[in-house]
């Protein structure tokens, strides 16, 4: 362990493997949290064993999924409640749009049927939310759809019109979607093909809508010109494994971060794409890479069997060192596959900080919420098997909900849960301890984590003192 760790809040059994989660960004909407499952099906209806990545395309299995979301409140020992399950084709990626389109919150999703489907939320908190089915799209015959991004990224500022998405599939292609702000529909602009293998990820540069970024199985990253995108911009080979995560920062422009199967998470200037700012050995394959959406120079990085470190890349961007490891939370017997942060840290008055190197305007400041208290302490018990063998059961007190469970018992789990004060914005305020959601592979978890930076900073002063709580 580096650093002085983050602290399990809860630990929720997802039955399935799960690979994707995402805390909706939206104003009123942040206490919501969205997890997406896949699971192999033999075909004799026994499940199968996942392969390193448990994304094998040519693989026979049924591929199945689940749409899982969940409520936080913030006066329970069960600060995580589901609130809707749904079944699906198996789910590869997730992203919700960071503006509302046609005053409905989006969330888009990648599957292995080959398509991109959009769903909205629609209810409230007195009468449940529920995420609805809304457009489809089929990329192409044969293939898994990977993953996506939204256009839409770029903290506190406005983005171009019409929103756009991006996608990559198992077949090694890309391709840019436009959502329509007065109907949103899935329309497709242009499709290519960019690797020889599979396009594990694509994500938009979020200040310059026009270029993309890929990574595949081929080990390349790729820059593209999306209204000619007939040949890269360029193609690193920096990465000496398939690339599989991408996300440029919201918060200052020109900074990229990749990760690899090669365990290494590479800090860009996208001014000078021949060779990183900053390499990270990070020791687990990079599958997902998230910048705080406040902080903007921590980076969570989901590292399969590594499972989940936190990076303070300010020093990385400014001299070029290797990113400081704030945290590196190891999680057996599982791969980590999803992480993100929450938009609802616990409030604390602090000026943000910014990197001295780059010279661009750093433009409006994302505002946060508060709280209103601390998450109590993790309540959770993790049993294993007597044997030793097959996943662990966890019970976390969020029982997930039976498939001939009444909507009314939903409907009463919802509404006894208190959601967080999620509508308070200060301006220019930053904060010192975080939530942050992981979920994996194997054990079939989803996980809420608390960290402080001052608890880290405490750490490194060798400070005897138990960490300092911020919460209110």
């Amino acid at each position: 362990m580096t650093g002085a760790g983050a602290r399990m809040v809860q630990a929720v059994d997802t039955e399935l493997t799960a690979d994707s989660v995402e805390w909706c960004p939206l104003d009123g909407r942040r206490h919501l949290l969205a997890c997406g499952t896949y699971q192999l099906r033999k075909p004799d209806g026994g499940l199968g064993a996942q392969s390193q990545s448990g994304l094998d395309p040519d693989e026979p299995q049924i591929r199945l999924g689940r749409l899982y979301l969940y409520s936080l409140n913030d006066n329970s020992t069960q600060p995580l409640v589901e609130v809707q399950r749904k079944d699906t084709s198996a789910i590869l990626d997730m992203k919700w749009c960071h503006v509302p389109v046609a005053g409905q919150v989006l969330l888009g999703m990648a599957n292995a049927s080959g398509s991109i489907e959009l769903f909205h939320l629609v209810g409230s908190e007195e009468s449940r939310f529920k995420l609805q089915p809304l457009s489809s799209l089929a990329l192409e015959e044969n293939c898994l759809a990977l993953s996506l991004d939204w256009s839409t990224g770029k903290t506190g500022r406005a983005s171009s019109r019409p929103w756009k998405i991006i996608s990559s599939d198992s077949r090694g292609q890309l391709h840019l979607l436009a959502v329509s702000e007065e109907e949103p529909r899935l329309q497709k602009v242009v499709s290519w093909q960019a690797h020889h293998f599979e396009a594990w990820i694509a994500a938009f540069n979020y200040w310059q809508t026009e270029i993309v970024y890929s990574g595949g199985d081929d080990g390349l990253l790729k820059g593209w010109d999306t209204r000619a995108p007939g040949e890269p911009l360029f193609t690193s080979e920096r990465h000496s494994m398939g690339v599989c995560s991408i996300q440029s920062s919201p918060h200052q422009e020109h900074v990229l971060a990749t990760g690899s199967y090669d365990e290494h998470v590479l800090l860009w200037d996208t001014r000078n794409m021949t060779q990183p700012c900053a390499d990270t050995p990070v020791q687990g394959g990079v599958w997902r890479l998230r910048w705080h959406p406040l902080h903007q120079h921590l980076l969570l990085a989901a590292c399969m069997h590594g499972g989940f470190k936190i990076l303070d890349c300010q020093k990385a961007m400014e001299e070029g060192q290797e990113a400081t490891v704030l945290v590196s939370q190891a999680l057996p017997n599982s791969l980590v596959y999803g992480a993100d942060w929450s938009w609802l840290p616990v409030h604390s008055p602090q000026p943000i900080r910014s990197w001295s190197c780059l010279q661009s305007d750093p433009g409006s400041r994302p505002a946060d919420v508060k709280v209103a208290g601390g998450l109590p302490a993790h309540s959770f018990e993790r049993i294993v098997n007597d044997d030793g063998e097959g996943p662990a059961k966890l019970q976390s007190g969020v029982e997930p909900l039976p498939e001939n469970r009444s909507k009314t018992g939903i409907e009463l789990a919802a509404k006894a849960a208190k959601p967080c004060d999620r509508d308070t914005h200060v301006e220019g305020v930053s904060s010192d301890v975080s939530l942050l959601a992981t979920c994996s592979f194997y054990d079939h978890a989803l996980h809420l984590w608390k960290w402080g930076m001052t608890w880290a900073e405490d750490h490194e002063d060798h400070s005897q003192k138990s960490p300092k709580s911020v919460a209110s």
